[in-house]
C-alpha cells in the first residue's frame, strides 16, 4: 500500500498498534452488517465469484464475513498491525481464512500471484491512502494482473466530491458506525482530507488520506484497463450524488 507516500509517509505507519485495537470499536460490526444488508455478497455471488482477494481488510470485517458466507478469502493489508488483528478476529469467531499477509499494493502480483482471484474488493475508504497519482495507476495495473479474465474489481471511498463541494456531513449508517464514536476531518481541501478519530474514552487517532473524486477514480479503473465500470452509492443505483456518504465502484477485467 503506496510505498510513495511522500507527503505523509507510509500511511501503514499510522495504524499503529493501538489504533488497530481500537478499530473494531469504530467500525461497529454488527451496525455496519445491518447497514450492508449483503451488498458484497449479492455483488459476488450475481458473478459467481468464489476466490476473493481482500487487498485491505483492516481488522477483517469484509474477509471474515464474506468466508462465513462461503466465499474463500485471502485478507492482506499494509499494515503488519491490521493484518495480525484479522488474524486474531478470525480466529476468536472460528473463521478460516485462505490465508493472510502483508502486501504493498504496487507488488501486489508478485505477492498475491497473477490471474489468481474472481474478484478483488478494497474497501474502507482505503485506496484514498494513496497521495500520488502514478501510485495510484500503478496500484490499479497490480490489481489488474491479479484478478482472473472476468473478474471484477470493487473500491469504495467517501463522497469526497459533496465534502469539497457542500460540507462534510455524515449519516454514520454504513461505516464507522460504533457506539460513541465519532468521526471528522480536522482538515479538508481539494489536496488531504485529515480525519479525527474520537473515542468514547477519549483516546483520538488521526489519519490522512487524498480527497478522490468519484470521476477520477473511474477514469483511472478504465486506464488500468477495467472495463463497464459501475457506481453505486450508500449501495444503491441510481443515487444522489450529493446526499451519499460512500460511492461504491464496480468494474471487471475483459475475458481476452
Amino acid at each position: 500500500m503506496g510505498i510513495r507516500n511522500e507527503n505523509t509517509g507510509l500511511e501503514h505507519e499510522q495504524y499503529t498498534p493501538d489504533f488497530a485495537d481500537y478499530w473494531d470499536d469504530l467500525v461497529g460490526w454488527k451496525k455496519r452488517e445491518e447497514g450492508e444488508g449483503g451488498f458484497y455478497e449479492r455483488l459476488l455471488g450475481a458473478s459467481n465469484c468464489e476466490t476473493v482477494a481482500d487487498v485491505a481488510c483492516g481488522t477483517g470485517y469484509h474477509a471474515i464475513t464474506l468466508a462465513k458466507n462461503g466465499f474463500k478469502v485471502t485478507a492482506s493489508d499494509g499494515s503488519e498491525n491490521m493484518v495480525r488483528k484479522t488474524e486474531e478476529n478470525a480466529k476468536q469467531m472460528g473463521v478460516t481464512l485462505q490465508g493472510t499477509k502483508v502486501v504493498d499494493w504496487v507488488k501486489a502480483s508478485k505477492d498475491l500471484g497473477e490471474e489468481t482471484f474472481d474478484a478483488i474488493i478494497c474497501l474502507g475508504n482505503s485506496f484514498t491512502h494513496l497521495f500520488e497519482h502514478e501510485a495510484r495507476r500503478d496500484a490499479l495495473e497490480e490489481l489488474f494482473k491479479v484478478v482472473k479474465p472476468g473478474g471484477m474489481v470493487v473500491i469504495d471511498h467517501r463522497n469526497y466530491d459533496s465534502m469539497l463541494e457542500h460540507g462534510y456531513s455524515s449519516k454514520h449508517n454504513y461505516y464507522y458506525s460504533g457506539k460513541g464514536v465519532d468521526a471528522y476531518p480536522a482538515e479538508l481541501n481539494r489536496y488531504l482530507a485529515r480525519f479525527e478519530y474520537v473515542f468514547p474514552d477519549g483516546a483520538k487517532f488521526q489519519l490522512k488520506m487524498y480527497p478522490l473524486r468519484q470521476d477520477y477514480v473511474s477514469h483511472l479503473l478504465e486506464d488500468a484497463g477495467f472495463i463497464n465500470v459501475v457506481r453505486y452509492g450508500d449501495f444503491e443505483k441510481p443515487y444522489d450524488r450529493d446526499e451519499v456518504d460512500f460511492i461504491q465502484q464496480v468494474a471487471y477485467k475483459p475475458r481476452g
